[in-house]
């Protein structure tokens, strides 16, 4: 590991930062504390421009280069949102907070950003501007959408972008990233079924919604097995359903949802349109009223394929070339991220670090080794993208 020694000598310091973000979490668009500690910190690194309020709660910094030349312009972006997980990890500095957890790292990434931050401001060996994107709601609530529609790219026009995510399950300390596309597309949905309640003693005066919600669920899941191209992707999770309230009633109602995942947006199209005639088969033939909402929530990520490797050329300087992995395999996770590479071109990795649970685990825990990793990896990519002549 070759750290960046700015950074490396403050690596208690981002520590404390992180046990702090960790220990106060706040879901999203109401990252206020989190917010002000960003607009803080970034106000006392001098950086030369802070901006307040994009996306609600998000936060943009602006550092210069010292050469005060160059017209070119990289962003680097975290986000700040945590989730509505009661943490289970006993830890010195778990959540303060009762139903929320950082159980997906984000203040991880908040705090490496805060790092090179730090060192950038301080060392501004570049020629160009590093625009700091701290966004806030990432866990599907849309605030990288809320944030360009409040004009994040007409303000602070970037040439590239580059985003970091922590990964407990790999090979500590490495580095990946996946060319093209990197991470699929979401959406979710619930289906309300409306039907007719008896005695349970009674079936035959009932249009018993669970019985239409086990056809519905079996029709569904036939879509990946019959509507789905063999070498095509798609993920479809049925994660809920809610029905009755007696041993001895058949209830009125049955709902159920989920979610979808894809790499493809004719294939997501297909499975909507299924969707709607499944649902339409099924409340026609058995006489009964089905709602259905259906939403998309993520775009495909698709990472540039140069700019994946020149982000990989600066994370190898940092961690070598052994820690390096180009060709990370596509994740059925989704990324709102995935919104901004609409706009700028980019790319966005992953780094791997010890751990005893997944992402979004009320056990998750971050090892903190790689804070420092991940600060130095976002400085070198601004030094190597905007050199000075």
């Amino acid at each position: 590991m070759k750290i960046l020694p700015e950074i490396s000598v403050n690596s208690s310091y981002l520590e404390e930062i992180y046990k702090d973000l960790h220990s106060h979490p706040e879901l999203g668009f109401e990252e206020e504390r989190t917010s002000k500690i960003v607009q803080e910190k970034l106000k006392e690194y001098g950086v030369d421009e802070i901006h307040t309020d994009i996306g609600k709660t998000g936060v943009v910094g602006i550092i210069r280069g010292n050469d005060g030349g160059g017209n070119r312009r990289i962003g680097l972006r975290a986000d700040m949102d945590a989730l509505p997980i009661q943490e289970d990890t006993g830890l010195s500095y778990a959540s303060k907070v009762d139903g929320k957890m950082h159980a997906c790292g984000h203040d991880a990434h908040t705090t490496m950003l805060l790092g090179a931050a730090k060192y950038l401001a301080k060392t501004r060996n570049f020629s160009g501007k590093a625009i700091l994107i701290f966004q806030p709601a990432e866990e599907g609530q849309g605030g990288a959408t809320k944030m360009l529609d409040d004009g994040l790219f007409k303000k602070f026009p970037c040439d590239e972008i580059y985003g970091i995510h922590n990964d407990p399950i790999g090979k500590n300390g490495e580095i990946g990233i996946c060319k093209g596309k990197a991470m699929a597309g979401a959406a979710i949905f619930d289906i309300n079924i409306d039907g007719i309640g008896s005695h349970a003693a009674m079936p035959h005066q009932s249009k018993d919604p669970i019985i239409i919600a086990h056809e519905l669920i079996t029709q569904l899941q036939s879509i990946l097995s019959r509507n789905v191209p063999p070498l095509e992707t798609l993920v479809l999770s049925v994660t809920k359903i809610h029905a009755g309230s007696a041993f001895n009633v058949i209830p009125n109602n049955c709902t159920i949802a989920g979610t979808i995942r894809y790499f493809s947006d004719e294939i997501y199209a297909m499975v909507e349109e299924r969707f709607k005639n499944i649902c339409k088969g099924l409340e026609l033939s058995n006489g009964v009223k089905i709602k259905l909402n259906i939403k998309k929530l993520f775009d495909v990520l698709v990472n540039d394929y140069k700019i994946s490797d020149y982000y990989m050329d600066a994370a190898e300087k940092i961690v070598g070339q052994k820690n390096i992995n180009r060709n990370r395999l596509p994740a059925t996770g989704s990324e709102d991220f995935a919104d901004m590479l609409r706009y700028v071109k980019g790319a966005y990795c992953f780094i791997s670090h010890s751990g005893k649970a997944p992402l979004h685990s009320p056990h998750f825990t971050l090892d903190t080794s790689i804070l420092p990793i991940g600060a130095s990896v976002l400085a070198k990519l601004v030094e190597d993208r905007l050199i000075k002549s």
